[in-house]
């Protein structure tokens, strides 16, 4: 318990502090954020915001997660050390794109094969560890392993593996178009990845997740530094996240889920998450087949804003869903946990 708070504290306050460096240092250079020119057009008061917030988070978190350790002694987990490194590497593969947005003073960056290849090569070795240096099964399930779970085989699973943290990152991405929405979220799904990784450490015996105390230490550093980062990102935002941020997030949060075998559990933990990627989707078919759209714009929260809503409110309005899925979520952990009776104590 002191690790987790330690570590939630440390995240806090090392992005509240790196964060304002990083807007003061991208100010002097003149470095800011392009503007999709499709996008709402009062969006386009933004442009010039500076970005790459999602460093200030990356920093924060690793730097916490290390702190922590050193000072309790405390040796690191595999699957730790895992969603650290899937997290900072697809956090790279962001700050590539956002900085050559930078350069190209467009709102285009890496090309989308590039981009996609370079995040299955990330999620493809994370898997591939996952399983065989981790030892994480390759069933997946929605609390736990024997509840409702699913046997895929080692490539089945690793196949899985990728499309969770490749799909996860992209979708944070896409939720990243208001200030302090994607942020917001995560913060909820990733204080109930803690709260569950907790959970699991306390009662190991009906969930046999040895590195859950670690995992439970590393996801509330993730929150923390969210936190801080979002102190800042909150509208008017002082500065954005960037891909460098979201792609990071959302891979950290996939990866977690597997580690800790909720693997189907996250599609409500990351519920808002999941609709803005439906959104997208739904808003491409119905057009390319239908030659429809069937919002105003994708993803939803841009419909919502060209519907009439304040951006304020389409804000709150999302964060309220998003902490009402990971509600649920978290209530579905805990009935299948009464489920098992004196064996889950």
């Amino acid at each position: 318990m002191i690790a987790i708070l330690t570590g939630s504290g440390l995240a806090l306050i090392v992005a509240i502090f790196v964060t304002p460096i990083l807007i003061d240092r991208q100010r002097s250079r003149g470095v800011g954020q392009q503007i999709r020119e499709d996008g709402p057009s009062r969006h386009l008061v933004k442009a010039g915001t500076p970005t790459m917030g999602g460093i200030a988070i990356l920093i924060a978190i690793v730097l916490s997660y290390m702190l922590v350790h050193i000072h309790l002694g405390v040796s690191f987990s595999r699957s730790g050390i895992l969603v650290v490194g899937v997290t900072v590497f697809s956090g790279i593969i962001g700050l590539i794109d956002d900085l050559l947005k930078v350069r190209n003073r467009r709102s285009l960056g890496l090309t989308k094969l590039a981009k996609f290849g370079s995040q299955v090569l990330v999620a493809t070795l994370f898997a591939l560890l996952a399983h065989f240096w981790a030892h994480v099964p390759t069933a997946i399930s929605f609390v736990r392993l024997g509840s409702l779970s699913i046997g895929l085989g080692t490539v089945g699973w690793c196949i899985f593996a990728v499309l969770v943290v490749v799909g996860t990152s992209n979708a944070v991405n896409l939720t990243d178009g208001l200030d302090g929405l994607a942020s917001g979220a995560a913060i909820f799904a990733f204080a109930a990845m803690a709260l569950i990784s907790y959970w699991m450490f306390r009662h190991v015996a009906a969930y046999k997740v040895h590195d859950a105390l670690d995992l439970a230490a590393l996801a509330v550093c993730f929150v923390g530094a969210i936190l801080g980062f979002l102190w800042w990102n909150a509208p008017p935002a002082k500065i954005f996240m960037g891909d460098a941020g979201s792609l990071a997030i959302g891979s950290g949060l996939g990866a977690f889920a597997l580690v800790l075998r909720v693997d189907l559990l996250l599609l409500l933990l990351g519920g808002l998450f999941v609709v803005e990627t439906l959104s997208v989707i739904a808003q491409v078919f119905s057009f390319r087949v239908f030659h429809r759209r069937v919002l105003k714009m994708a993803p939803i929260h841009h419909h919502f804003e060209l519907y009439g809503w304040p951006e304020t409110t389409v804000l709150i309005r999302l964060w309220i869903f998003a902490g009402v899925a990971t509600a649920i979520a978290v209530g579905a952990f805990y009935a299948d946990f009464l489920s098992l009776g004196s064996f889950g104590r």
